[in-house]
């Protein structure tokens, strides 16, 4: 594969109008930006940060178009493919490749995350995505808390098929992470392997080629730094951006419902002057009165504040 992802990888929101339509010029903004910083390798649209399974085909569509755009082809643009069942998947990554997606990072079949998968469904779910579409194809494992998330050897066989490139861990479950991440680097070198604990970044930093995270689509100068430390192994230096960055991660994902962390993201890039509001899609909800004055005091507590955004 030729897909370098061994960086930042932000998976940024998805920008509405006050009405609630997709606000294209919003994403050229943002796109635009995160394009522009240092260290950024790629972006994932259609993800939980971007509200993907809460737009229309059409939209989805337009949301990866527009983003392409926005970085003038000069990064790649992997979509979420979030559909239930294989052959619905399959034909979401057919319209994401015509729409001018780069690669896929595959969902697990939400009815998993209630029920569990059967012996060698999820292998099954890559192949014919890839086969439909030929898009290459990053393993995302789900938290550990839901019966969705890859036992090892699951892992194992989906990273050594065809088309797939690179594994998006959210384990959420150190023991997990320290004995399975070595294995998977093992058997598989030329994996490429990012992290997406936006909570838990200092831990898993060290043993990652990368973070694919939507806290990137907020933050992404002092991840990158943070990523950079840990490649290094430079724990003291890692230690010190994930201290300045507290505030903010407590602002943005310390809340009830991993959820809120999207609307959270949208309050953030308020206040750095990306977006001019923070409109959401139902179910999502706007947060409490208040909450965008916290976050915009966290973030300058972190020094992360207005940016100029290319025109």
């Amino acid at each position: 594969m030729t897909i370098d992802l061994r960086g930042l990888v932000p998976a940024p929101v998805t920008p509405f109008t006050r009405d609630g339509d997709i606000d294209v010029d919003a994403i050229h903004r943002l796109g635009g930006w995160l394009a522009g910083v240092d260290g950024v390798k790629g972006l994932v649209v259609l993800g939980h940060a971007g509200e993907g399974t809460f737009l229309t085909q059409d939209e989805q569509a337009r949301v990866i178009s527009a983003f392409r755009e926005a970085v003038n082809d000069n990064l790649p643009i992997i979509a979420g493919i979030t559909g239930e069942g294989n052959k619905v998947a399959a034909l979401e990554a057919e319209r994401a490749a015509a729409a001018g997606a780069t690669a896929g990072l595959v969902y697990p079949s939400h009815g998993w995350l209630r029920f569990g998968y059967q012996k060698g469904a999820p292998q099954t779910r890559y192949r014919d995505i890839y086969e439909a579409s030929g898009l290459p194809l990053i393993l995302f494992q789900y938290p550990d808390v839901t019966k969705a998330t890859y036992d090892l050897e699951t892992q194992l066989e989906i990273a050594g098929q065809e088309g797939v490139f690179a594994t998006k861990n959210g384990v959420r479950n150190m023991r997990r992470w320290d004995t399975e991440i070595p294995v998977l680097r093992a058997t598989y070198p030329e994996l490429q392997i990012l992290t997406c604990h936006d909570e838990y970044l200092l831990h898993t930093m060290f043993d990652v080629d990368g973070a694919l995270v939507g806290y990137g689509g907020l933050a992404p100068e002092p991840l990158v730094e943070l990523i950079a430390a840990g490649k290094a192994g430079d724990y003291p230096a890692a230690r010190a951006i994930h201290d300045r960055l507290l505030p903010v991660t407590k602002n943005v994902y310390h809340r009830g419902s991993h959820m809120e962390g999207t609307v959270a993201l949208k309050e953030g890039l308020v206040a750095r002057g990306i977006l001019e509001h923070a409109t959401v899609r139902q179910p999502l909800l706007p947060l409490d009165p208040g909450a965008g004055d916290e976050i915009a005091l966290a973030l300058t507590s972190a020094d992360l504040g207005s940016v100029t955004v290319p025109a």
